[in-house]
């Protein structure tokens, strides 16, 4: 799928010179950094141990009702399947399935069958538990998503109107396209029909969930590069109703308005949705989960985890950790750490959170691209 841009620096070039800044100065690739849990700070009586250490470039997590955990990746371009055979709550094994593929970050699992999604397109590994070893071919559901590297990986996942979501980012880093499929979040049938847009105006999404009473889409979204170290935030964004428009290319966070495409936006007849909560400039949010188990003190029911990735070309390094809003009657009060330490006050990084998956003990997964490593968060209030 082509398109018609009007855009300031994302030619493939500068994009390609940027990736690359972006692997080299954080370190994307993992194998090279040993974690060092010590290092991390968290609220008292909460733990960090290491689930698994062996998923290079581990992002995305999705996890059968077995207990089969599967994760996506972006740079490695393999899908793994993490074994957890005895039940311990620390893998035993790691099962390459599928490589070879498009920036393969999202995965959801839904009736036996295994979804992928690659830039273009949403593969299904049918029954795929029964064949961990030996997967069959996909099936290829759809390969009607537009080819655009920039902005192009995805998170998925099954809602609960049983559709599968998936996001389209700008495939910039700020412009205007003639095709209306960009900077959207879509949804389509399981089979890969009848695809609609439920949400405009969303830079790059890379998490996403649902909540537990309202069902109300939270997402998180990552605004524009090239404004400065602290101009814009990134957002926390809530969606209460389908096709409305959280602001890009023309507005940014509550009140930033875009320096080559805000003023077109402030005479455009379109109301557009502020953030239920703004996050902290180029922080880079990504995974986000509301917690719903019980292990964790009943405070933090209900209440959102954000997994923050980490700033690529702020002059001071931010993120790279995960934090906590806070709801008061359905309504964000507060943003705060909740677990720092990937990146050390000299300002080098050991990991990126990534990604966040509650588990049926109340204990919560958080994948690491940048060591390859899933962490699992305890809580025990005699530690």
């Amino acid at each position: 799928m082509k398109s018609k841009l009007t855009n300031t620096g994302s030619s493939r070039v500068l994009f390609l010179f940027l990736s690359v800044s972006i692997l080299v100065s954080c370190g994307t690739f993992s194998g090279d950094i040993e974690p060092t849990l010590d290092e991390l700070v968290m609220p008292e009586g909460f733990q960090v141990s290491i689930y698994s250490s062996e998923v290079p470039n581990a992002r995305s997590m999705t996890r059968s009702p077995s207990g089969v955990l599967f994760v996506g990746t972006r740079q490695a371009g393999k899908v793994y399947a993490v074994l957890d055979e005895d039940g311990d709550f620390q893998a035993d094994r790691v099962i390459t399935i599928a490589e070879g593929l498009e920036m393969p970050n999202g995965v959801a699992f839904r009736d036996g069958d295994l979804y992928v999604a690659e830039v273009s397109r949403i593969l299904r590994y049918d029954d795929i538990e029964d064949h961990l070893e030996n997967p069959p071919d996909p099936v290829v559901i759809t390969d009607d998503y537009p080819t655009e590297e920039h902005h192009g990986w995805k998170y998925i996942d099954f809602g609960p109107d049983g559709k599968l979501y998936v996001p389209v980012g700008a495939p910039c880093n700020i412009c205007e396209s003639e095709d209306e499929i960009f900077a959207t979040i879509t949804r389509i049938n399981p089979d890969g029909t009848g695809r609609e847009i439920v949400a405009r105006g969303v830079r790059n999404t890379v998490g996403f969930t649902w909540h537990p009473e309202t069902g109300n889409l939270w997402f998180t979204d990552n605004n524009r590069d090239w404004m400065g170290d602290d101009l814009p935030p990134c957002e926390l964004n809530r969606l209460t109703e389908q096709g409305q428009h959280f602001g890009y290319p023309y507005l940014h966070g509550n009140e930033v308005w875009d320096p080559e495409f805000g003023e077109k936006g402030k005479s455009m007849d379109t109301d557009f949705t502020t953030p239920a909560q703004l996050l902290g400039p180029h922080v880079a949010p990504l995974g986000v989960t509301f917690y719903t188990g019980s292990m964790f003190p009943a405070e933090y029911q209900n209440q959102i985890f954000i997994a923050e990735h980490g700033s690529w070309n702020r002059s001071e390094k931010i993120g790279y950790r995960v934090t906590l809003v806070r709801l008061e009657n359905r309504q964000p009060v507060s943003y705060e750490p909740f677990i720092e330490g990937w990146l050390r006050e000299d300002g080098s990084v050991w990991g990126r959170p990534v990604a966040l998956l509650q588990l049926e003990d109340g204990s919560m997964l958080i994948s690491d691209d940048r060591s390859g490593t899933i962490y699992r968060l305890t809580y025990n209030s005699n530690q």
